[in-house]
């Protein structure tokens, strides 16, 4: 289909076109999609006009078609917060997305080796970034140390709630995952390859460990792009009295911080930001996602054990979730960050 929007436009204004014989309320609908995606809060904030969005409606409706299949929703009966879910959030990141890695490969020459360009995507847990990041990603989970290293950790931190189990910074096995990063930034040729690696949440009654070697998938050159994604994935060392303040165990967490930019966010070129008004959200999303299953059948956490997990991270977030959203993570571009708040029901709302 081409669609056409006057110059000078508003949303919702002018007449969308089709090269096809359609019925009248099957042009409609597109117009009303491009109503739709126009009143979305993140148009404004990625740069993207009605004009932009008319001569790309192909491209919206053709992702929006992609993610009803991936997510077995009917095109044609979406539900408001589905529709809110596609174009308001996934696909408009999408679109930031594939501008940031346009700009990214700009910067080379014709025949030259371009690396991946690597996008961090940090976001508090359950508000649907692994979701958002449907291809081929890397997790900060990845990276935890294993049930060896981890026994290890334990016992060096005695008492210390935060380092009992995997999570906060000091839990990470910082020099495998600069190899890690490093090596995928090189798969930039035809016929490279590499495994990534995965960790096994499950291992050890729930305590985790590094998943066997054989169950890493594999990944073939040339990378486009990177997402690297994670909870904490730009939180920096502040202030010991600040931290001190917050829980007093944090203290030996925000020493650990110091490698973390090194190890992390050096290799990552652009940011996607995800805002909550209050993390005591994670607990909810985190108790909705171990009903589901339960309800399904398979293991999970009951209410009290949903409750002692997240509050093992809320020290973290309420320490260093205002100084990311405020300043970015050290050493990012704000022309490469975009941030992204979204409400209790993990939809993006108008933010400051």
């Amino acid at each position: 289909m081409r669609h056409n929007s006057p110059a000078g436009s508003e949303c919702g204004q002018g007449p969308l076109y089709s090269v096809f014989p359609t019925k009248p309320a099957q042009v409609s609908s597109v117009q009303d999609l491009f109503t739709f995606i126009c009143s979305g809060p993140l148009i404004n904030k990625l740069g993207l006009t009605p004009e932009a969005v008319a001569e790309s409606i192909d491209k919206w409706l053709a992702y929006g078609l992609y993610l009803c299949r991936l997510f077995q929703l009917n095109e044609l009966y979406l539900t408001e917060p589905q529709k809110v879910r596609l174009y308001h959030y996934y696909i408009p990141i999408f679109f930031w997305c594939d501008d940031q890695i346009s700009q990214h490969r700009s910067l080379y020459k014709d025949g030259e080796n371009i690396p991946p360009l690597v996008i961090g995507f940090s976001a508090p847990q359950g508000c649907g970034k692994t979701t958002l990041v449907k291809s081929a990603t890397i997790s900060i989970d990845d990276f935890y140390l294993t049930a060896e290293g981890q026994a290890k950790l334990r016992e060096a931190n005695p008492g210390n709630a935060l380092l009992e189990l995997r999570g906060n910074a000091g839990s990470h096995d910082l020099p495998f995952s600069v190899e890690t990063l490093s090596d995928l930034s090189k798969l930039s040729k035809e016929g490279m390859k590499m495994k990534l690696p995965r960790y096994d949440k499950s291992a050890y009654n729930g305590k985790g460990d590094r998943a066997d070697l054989s169950t890493w998938p594999e990944v073939e050159g040339p990378l486009t792009v990177v997402l690297f994604e994670g909870w904490m994935l730009g939180f920096k060392p502040l202030p010991v009295e600040v931290v001190k303040a917050v829980d007093p165990q944090l203290e030996t967490v925000n020493k650990n911080l110091e490698a973390y930019y090194d190890a992390w966010y050096k290799f990552i070129k652009a940011w996607i930001i995800i805002k909550i008004k209050d993390p005591s959200c994670v607990y909810q999303w985190r108790l909705q996602a171990e009903i589901a299953m339960r309800e399904a059948g398979k293991p999970g956490m009951s209410d009290n054990e949903v409750k002692d997990f997240v509050s093992r991270y809320l020290p973290a977030y309420n320490a260093y979730l205002p100084t990311l959203y405020s300043e970015g993570p050290e050493g990012s571009d704000p022309k490469s960050l975009i941030l992204v708040e979204i409400d209790e029901g993990r939809n993006p709302i108008l933010g400051n």
